[in-house]
């Protein structure tokens, strides 16, 4: 039963990232390439550490594995989060199919 649930997991979790390399082709600025592989990759990594936990159990790579998922949880938003921010005070313009632009009058 436990194989069956790591299988599972760690095929989620490849098809996230497989999810958010085709955005980063596909998207067409860095604002909705960058969100794309954030959320993607974050959740296709912490579901493949999490197949790797329950695989594991709770020995020395399960609890590097359950360490990993909230550091890598954080890390990433917030890493995204202020590339982002880094790309809009840089200039950086948004594609012209944007509807909203949220920083415009946050940011100055």
């Amino acid at each position: 039963m436990n194989d069956m649930i790591t299988v599972i997991l760690i095929c989620t979790g490849v098809l996230f990232n497989i999810f958010g390399c085709i955005g980063l082709i596909r998207l067409p600025d860095v604002y909705n390439r960058l969100q794309s592989a954030t959320k993607c990759v974050t959740l296709g990594c912490c579901s493949i550490l999490l197949g790797a936990l329950i695989h594991f159990g709770i020995g020395s790579a399960g609890m590097k594995a359950l360490i990993a998922i909230p550091i890598l949880f954080f890390s990433a938003t917030v890493a995204a989060h202020a590339l982002i921010r880094g790309a809009y005070h840089f200039g950086t313009g948004l594609d012209k199919r944007t509807v909203k632009d949220d920083y415009k009058n946050a940011v100055k």
